[in-house]
């Protein structure tokens, strides 16, 4: 008997067919003879309409209420998904992520996990039923509803199974796996049999919405094996695991893209040691995620220091940054929210030079301009203007023949 983690998505959840669907293939799983758990996100187009109406009621709602309004969306889905299993002959049990003993920090909206408790859910499964637990969400050590973020279902799945120890992990999702880059952008992407974690992770923080990157850095953290498969057939999916040699082989695994970034530039900053770091130190403490950062010195001993996030929390981060750049004579602060980013990733970039020449010189024949750019060890990120990026992609999917790297099974 194996003990399986499987997590649905919205759109696997997103009807009642679709509930009934989830349902079957569950206790399919469990009339194999496993244990099941599975983490449930809101049904698709839920949370939108929360977020909706908390802007309906206030233009700015605390981040503490707005927690407990959107843990709501996860909370019907384990209900109706405990109810169709029961009405096929199972025995379903919805626990909240709080009942299933998920704590986490007080950060609410970006909540972190700090402790799992798995004796609840171990005791349900012993007893035969299929426990159905809400993602997304948990508590804190004093009882406040916390949320984890973009994509939390992910991380609740990920983190259930290294705390029960779970024997394989499954992330249904509305397509067949990892691709090579996403199929609606580029039409002749391919699926990716298997991907190491840190391609995976890298693909993740770069835009790929297949997996939240918190969850894929977890599970590399806990060695937590797992497939991104699709929910509504039968077609192998990707396998996420540790890299072995063959893999160097391919040099560019996938190429990602993340629209709805924006650039905030920071111009005229005396070239001093503590300045750079209260910049940075004011949005750290104000919880902003900040992605790539680029800093140019003048002649003048003046820099100019760049930075992307989300735009969504531009006005945030503005507002921020404005009192700590008053006590700075003469820096000016401009804002850009129209870009979007590209990364090619790949761990056999190790192995293989002029992988960032190719990449710049696809570009530049397709008159696509570069504003910033920033590499790590196995990837290569570039933001471009938003309307290019799509085009942008196929240029780099296209030459670095990812249609044709290798063979999907």
């Amino acid at each position: 008997m194996a003990l399986i983690v499987q997590k649905y998505g919205g759109t696997s959840v997103g009807t009642p067919e679709r509930i009934k669907n989830v349902a079957r293939r569950v206790l399919e799983t469990q009339r194999e003879g496993h244990q099941v758990v599975a983490v449930v996100s809101a049904m698709s187009g839920v949370t939108d309409g929360l977020i909706k109406l908390a802007r309906e009621i206030s233009t700015d709602p605390s981040e503490a209420e707005m927690d407990v309004l959107l843990a709501t969306g996860e909370q019907q889905t384990i209900a109706l998904t405990a109810m169709a299993i029961n009405a096929l002959g199972g025995k379903g049990a919805s626990v909240t992520g709080a009942q299933a003993g998920i704590q986490t920090d007080g950060v609410h909206t970006k909540a972190r996990i700090a402790n799992i408790s798995p004796q609840h859910v171990h005791d349900l499964l012993d007893s035969g039923h299929v426990v159905i637990v809400a993602g997304f969400q948990g508590q804190t050590s004093g009882g406040r509803i916390t949320t984890l973020g973009r994509g939390g279902s992910d991380l609740t799945a990920i983190a259930r199974a290294a705390a029960l120890k779970a024997d394989l992990c499954q992330i249904f999702t509305d397509v067949d796996g990892v691709y090579t880059c996403d199929p609606r952008v580029v039409p002749d992407a391919r699926r990716i049999p298997v991907i190491s974690y840190e391609e995976m992770l890298e693909m993740a923080s770069s835009g790929s919405k297949v997996m939240q990157s918190r969850s894929v850095e977890f599970a590399k953290k806990f060695g937590v094996k797992f497939e991104v498969r699709n929910s509504m057939n039968a077609n192998p999916g990707t396998l996420v695991t540790e890299e072995d040699m063959s893999m160097e082989s391919v040099v560019i695994r996938g190429v990602s893209i993340e629209r709805d970034q924006a650039k905030i530039t920071i111009r005229g900053v005396p070239d001093q040691p503590g300045n750079a770091s209260q910049i940075f130190m004011a949005l750290a403490a104000a919880h902003l995620n900040i992605d790539m950062i680029v800093q140019n010195v003048g002649l003048d001993g003046k820099a100019n220091i760049s930075f992307t996030l989300h735009k969504n929390d531009l006005a945030k981060a503005t507002s921020t940054l404005n009192p700590v750049l008053a006590a700075l004579p003469g820096v000016l602060l401009s804002a850009d929210d129209g870009i979007a980013k590209l990364s090619a990733v790949g761990i056999g970039m190790r192995s293989h030079s002029g992988v960032a020449a190719h990449m710049f010189e696809a570009l530049g024949r397709a008159g696509i301009n570069i504003q910033m750019i920033t590499t790590s060890e196995i990837k290569i990120s570039v933001t471009v203007d938003q309307d290019v990026i799509a085009e942008a992609a196929r240029v780099v999917h296209k030459s670095f023949k990812l249609n044709e790297s290798f063979i999907t099974t």
